[in-house]
């Protein structure tokens, strides 16, 4: 039998893809976890998830029994007290039961930083320094901002940049930082794994640059296709920083003023010797970036978004998925899938689009005028689909026989979209069909095109799902005829 690994923070960002990584290694892990309950769901089947608070220290040993190491990726900015003293009774708290019941060694992901620092920097430095000095053997990893899709320091820069054409950046924004890749992050934890500490071990750790935020920004702009203008000035305090993003980017209004007050200061590595000790070689920021980008282009193809979408209250403009806009359907037919199926293998040309005739014509009109297909290319076979081939201002990007066709849009339209429909059986000899549009918005146009049209969906994409039903039901022979105006 292996070692065991016990993983605190399993619910959050890193925490979360370390977790995946591990069963991928086939490690023995257990998760420590206030409420195991929302955890046991997204582990594997051989993954222990035991219920303990590191602020309820007679909830830690029995977590630690026959652990041979930790990861402690606990930080406590939601605690209701204050959270550098809620950091430093947690781990204080960890520590003495981690060497009580003789936890081989302690591997911890902090914050790089010198000199001045904000509170947020340096409880978490505070915690490394505790651990280091537990007497358990203790390797701490000091890392700059993480880029990686969902990440809070790229969803802000996202955000950022996608909403406004024309920015008045603060003083922070030409600070340095060091940005490092989730990749690259994970691989230094599980090469700690195998490194066997001399006492408290302390690494920096970053990516190939050191750049200021705003050439992050840039870059985020360059790989998106957005031209931005930014104009700089002296001031802006943690405080009003802290409002100014909240007001353009939504996903960082919880992070709070903890974080904005972190930006000022500098985040680069200034000790290279993690690079001598552990066989990680990490990337630069663009192809940070890109990954991040290309990681959200991939779970196009291995995410039900209808999951996403339904976890969620759709709101005015549907549910948000990274910078993705999601507006999912579902209805229930009676109906086997491959029935089920049919229809929806006919859409588009001669059967047209089921509801919404005219709109669908008004729109394949309007991308003709304006250079793009139109409705004109129609289809190559009126019930064949095949992976690449056109349907009308469509291309076939997925296509899986009574399951699903995923569509990418060949229009001209300020962003990427997609239309997907999945067909699965509902275990009673009927079929459950969901349908899905999905738009990556391309800067503030593109989202001022989403909302502007979201009126319309409940129209389009609701009559779309109600006749594609109604013709499951009938169980036609033929295409279902002329879309309905």
């Amino acid at each position: 039998m292996g070692r065991l690994i016990l993983l605190t923070g399993a619910t959050g960002y890193v925490g979360g893809r370390l977790l995946h990584a591990l069963e991928r290694r086939g490690e023995r892990v257990r998760c420590l976890s206030r409420r195991p309950e929302m955890l046991r769901g997204r582990v594997a089947s051989e993954t222990e998830v035991v219920a303990g608070d590191v602020l309820r220290p007679e909830t830690i040993p029995p977590a630690l029994d026959g652990v041979d190491t930790v990861y402690y990726l606990v930080h406590s900015m939601s605690s209701s007290r204050p959270f550098d003293e809620a950091d430093r009774i947690a781990a204080e708290a960890f520590a003495r039961a981690a060497r009580e019941v003789g936890v081989r060694k302690i591997v911890y992901l902090g914050g790089l930083g010198a000199g001045d620092l904000s509170a947020h920097l340096a409880s978490r430095q505070e915690v490394g320094r505790i651990l280091r000095s537990s007497g358990v053997p203790t390797i701490e990893l000091r890392a700059s901002i993480v880029i990686g899709s969902g990440s809070a320091s790229f969803e802000m820069i996202r955000a950022l940049v996608e909403r406004l054409p024309l920015m008045v950046t603060p003083r922070w924004v030409r600070v340095r930082a060091q940005p490092i890749a989730i990749e690259d992050v994970l691989a230094y934890l599980l090469a700690a794994l195998d490194h066997e500490p001399d006492g408290g071990e302390l690494y920096e750790i970053g990516g190939a640059d050191a750049l200021a935020y705003v050439d992050l920004m840039r870059e985020y702009a360059r790989q998106r296709g957005l031209r931005r203008t930014m104009i700089p000035v002296p001031v802006l305090t943690p405080r009003l920083s802290s409002l100014w993003l909240w007001l353009v980017t939504p996903v960082y209004a919880g992070v709070g003023r903890k974080l904005v007050d972190s930006l000022r200061n500098e985040t680069v590595v200034r000790d290279r010797k993690a690079l001598e000790v552990f066989p990680v070689r990490p990337r630069g920021a663009a192809e940070a970036i890109a990954r991040a980008l290309a990681f959200e282009d991939a779970s196009i193809a291995e995410t039900r978004w209808s999951d996403e979408a339904f976890a969620q209250q759709q709101s005015y403009g549907g549910v948000r998925h990274g910078s993705r806009l999601v507006d999912a359907r579902t209805r229930a037919v009676p109906v086997p899938p491959e029935q089920a199926f049919a229809p929806i293998q006919r859409i588009g040309g001669e059967s047209g689009w089921y509801a919404g005739a005219l709109l669908w014509r008004l729109r394949g009109l309007l991308d003709a005028l304006v250079g793009g297909p139109g409705l004109r290319r129609g289809r190559r076979d009126p019930t064949g689909v095949r992976v690449g081939d056109t349907i009308d201002f469509w291309r076939v990007e997925a296509f899986e026989q009574d399951r699903l066709l995923r569509l990418a849009a060949e229009m001209r339209v300020p962003g990427r979209a997609w239309l997907q429909f999945e067909v699965s059986p509902d275990g009673r000899g009927g079929s459950v069909v969901t349908q899905t549009a999905i738009f990556d918005p391309a800067g503030l146009f593109g989202l001022v095109y989403w909302y502007a049209l979201w009126p319309f969906h409940g129209y389009i994409f609701g009559g779309m799902l109600r006749q594609l039903a109604a013709a499951m039901r009938a169980g036609h022979a033929g295409g279902p005829g002329r879309p309905r105006s």
